[in-house]
């Protein structure tokens, strides 16, 4: 599979190498990077099982960037209104933003001219419109002048997915976008801290390798985010359990995380668990210094990695990672003990939802299982590829990523925090001066009961120093940077 990811995404330079070592746990996690012929780099990570597992996991992520990105290059887009577009195609071939859920307080009418690009409706086959930001998945996948007013959000990566068939490829976007959205107010700085109490775990890969952290002394903390569609939606955090181990782990592992949701609550362990193990590698590779990479990378990585221009950073993510990378690990672990390592309630891991092992394996299983989870919700797809390497962007109206950081929030979110009695969100008049309007349908504000809010200078404190934990710079981008200054 690394052979066929690696033809797909030819012409180009690319590597792959082992960044383990970053991390004192030493188990698997690949680098793979790719650089154009017009000087745009691109790089991912991997993890598994094992060394084999991981390589196809760093190509697989690289492959649902650069397809996508050479698709969105292709496509013409069409600069008109909501308004506009519903006139000439119907309500049926236009996706409406509200519906791909907004910013809070976003300056969007139907009338505001926005950049469009066809999508499939996947139940149907017919073209559909979307907004080109929610298609792609970086800014760098949007050249040119945006239309008067600008982007109506940042595009996130959230629904990507890539495989050796179309099957595999969309029933791994639609994991993730069912995950993000399970634990867009559950997790990180809004964690409830339910702990889940592993009583029955079955998986081999599973077992030895929490065997391995706790010989590392390594102690897991499995958490669950949400049960929602019958999934088992979990996130994995850690820390060092004594003095000894903290002293011979990088600070920023410990703000390592994985998550996964999955049908089979075996699986969905297996992979936040991998996740977290890669995460903790990935976080000091990307944001340590350069001089501790070039002792661990292979000739030519930094190389590749420096004569590719710096792309303009999210300030607020390099701004607070900058100020993590000062802290020790004693002061990061106080900084993450009040959310993210928090205990308030216990659930067993075999009360999680869960399949027939291995029912699901097969991609096209797995598919067909989501879909009628998801019956009532409209699936959009941009698709490319072939060849045993296929790569997709998902979009599914209503769902919801990015609540803390882009204040991207709609019926769903409202009606969550509503439920945690939390004082980020409402239903009726703006309260005060630092909440903003939520964009709702006209269904949606009916079944809410009034029009809502989202309290977005109060999900920003909320959030404060944890940010980096929602959005990262890029990879080296703090240690090219200098006093603002890129090299």
């Amino acid at each position: 599979m690394v052979r066929t990811y690696r033809e797909a995404l030819a012409p180009g330079r690319q590597q792959d190498f082992d960044i383990s070592a970053a991390d004192r746990i030493a188990l698997p996690v690949v680098s793979a990077d790719h650089l154009d012929a017009a000087g745009a780099h691109k790089s991912a990570c991997g993890y598994g099982a094992d060394l084999a597992q991981a390589r196809i996991g760093a190509y697989g992520e690289l492959a649902e960037e650069i397809l996508l990105a050479r698709r969105m290059a292709r496509t013409e887009r069409v600069r008109a209104s909501y308004a506009d577009l519903v006139r000439e195609r119907g309500r049926n071939g236009v996706a409406d933003p509200v519906a791909l859920v907004l910013p809070a307080g976003a300056d969007y009418t139907p009338e505001r001219p926005l950049d469009w690009v066809p999508a499939r409706r996947l139940r149907t086959g017919e073209d559909v419109m979307v907004p080109a930001e929610f298609a792609a998945s970086c800014a760098a996948d949007l050249p040119g002048d945006p239309p008067p007013g600008g982007r109506l959000t940042t595009p996130v990566t959230n629904g990507l997915g890539a495989g050796d068939t179309p099957q595999r490829a969309l029933s791994h976007a639609l994991l993730e976008i069912l995950q993000r959205d399970g634990n867009a107010t559950a997790h990180r700085a809004m964690d409830e801290g339910v702990v889940i109490e592993l009583d029955e775990v079955r998986d081999p890969v599973t077992r030895a390798l929490l065997d391995r952290l706790d010989a590392a002394g390594v102690e897991v903390l499995p958490k669950l985010s949400s049960t929602q569609f019958g999934l088992a939606d979990i996130h994995v955090v850690g820390t060092d359990k004594d003095a000894g181990a903290r002293e011979t782990t990088a600070a920023l592992a410990l703000t390592a995380c994985g998550e996964a949701a999955h049908p089979d609550r075996e699986t969905a362990l297996r992979k936040a668990l991998t996740e977290y193990v890669s995460s903790r590698a990935r976080k000091v590779f990307s944001h340590g210094p350069l001089e501790t990479v070039a002792r661990s990378a292979p000739p030519g990585y930094l190389e590749r990695v420096l004569s590719a221009p710096l792309t303009e950073q999210e300030p607020r993510a390099l701004t607070a990672m900058r100020s993590w990378a000062a802290l020790d690990a004693r002061r990061l672990r106080k900084l993450l003990e009040p959310t993210v390592l928090s205990r308030r309630s216990r659930v067993l891991f075999s009360a999680l939802p869960t399949v027939p092992s291995g029912s699901l394996d097969d991609p096209a299983a797995l598919l067909d299982d989501l879909l009628p989870r998801l019956e009532g919700f409209d699936i959009l797809v941009i698709e490319e590829g072939g060849g045993g390497a296929h790569a997709v962007k998902a979009l599914v109206p209503g769902m919801e990523v990015e609540t803390m950081s882009y204040a991207r929030i709609g019926e769903r979110g409202v009606r969550r925090l509503m439920t945690r009695d939390s004082p980020l969100a409402g239903v009726g008049p703006l309260p005060h001066s630092g909440a903003r309007p939520v964009h709702l349908t006209a269904e949606a504000r009916e079944r809410l009961g009034g029009p809502a809010w989202f309290d977005t200078a109060a999900a920003h404190s909320t959030v404060g120093a944890l940010y980096p934990l929602y959005r990262e710079p890029d990879r080296h981008a703090l240690a090219r940077t200098s006093a603002g200054a890129p090299r």
